[in-house]
């Protein structure tokens, strides 16, 4: 059996990988494992959690995988990049999909245009109709400044072991992202050390890469990439 296990991203939940995971159950028989990390969800409650908790949970996650089925991929988006690249250098992971990894972070060209649409939409009385800003509103608010340090924090832990990932790779980025500049993709493919990799810059997908863009061709591609070349059909 195959498994796919689907890591979300820092202050989300599932439903940031949710259309993907949902993609993948409607082509195929894998079971396909959507944790919650610790502090996050519904109602996020960060504090006093740590970056270590979040890979703690992971690993948990990893290893049922693991135990229940005979081939494990990884798909992680922002954060959850971070994560499953913590992963794959330590369990027999065969293949990796890393979703707006959060390698580098912040787009500023991109956010002062985004703040502009925000700005924008306010002037008109349409502000609660900007689906950035009703995303991102709450998070802005609400997440401690611990939380953020322990984000920071599993950045540089996770970094440095990109060189050791042999496993083939797919790695999405929106062009339209104002979170994860598109040279964090770009940083990524050159630093890993996976010898079959893949990379694909959605033109006009945001952060959320699996709720905007195009994301048809996006779920496509990973399909495709995770069915090719594979040891089970």
């Amino acid at each position: 059996m195959i498994g796919c296990l689907c890591i979300h991203g820092f202050t989300g939940a599932p439903y940031e990988v949710e259309p993907l995971a949902a993609y993948l159950r409607e082509k195929t028989d894998w079971k396909i494992v959507v944790p919650t990390l610790p502090g996050h969800g519904s109602s996020p409650a960060l504090k006093g959690i740590t970056y270590q908790h979040w890979l703690e949970h992971a690993v948990a996650e990893m290893k049922k995988l693991l135990a229940e089925c005979e081939h494990v991929y990884l798909i992680g988006f922002s954060m959850g990049g971070l994560i499953s690249i913590y992963l794959a250098n330590k369990y027999p992971a065969e293949k990796l999909i890393l979703l707006s990894a959060a390698a580098k972070y912040i787009n500023v060209g991109q956010m002062i245009l985004d703040i502009g649409d925000m700005l924008k939409d306010a002037k008109s009385g349409r502000l609660q109709d900007n689906h950035l800003f009703v995303r991102y509103k709450d998070k802005l608010f609400k997440t401690p400044l611990s939380a953020t340090w322990q984000f920071r924090k599993m950045v540089v832990c996770t970094r440095p072991l990109l060189n050791n990932i042999t496993i083939p790779t797919f790695i999405a980025q929106g062009m339209a992202d104002g979170v994860v500049p598109p040279k964090s993709a770009e940083f990524i493919y050159n630093q890993i050390g996976s010898k079959q990799k893949e990379i694909y810059y959605s033109p006009t997908a945001k952060h959320h890469i699996c709720h905007t863009g195009e994301r048809e061709i996006l779920f496509e591609k990973i399909f495709t990439f995770l069915s090719r070349s594979s040891r089970v059909s």
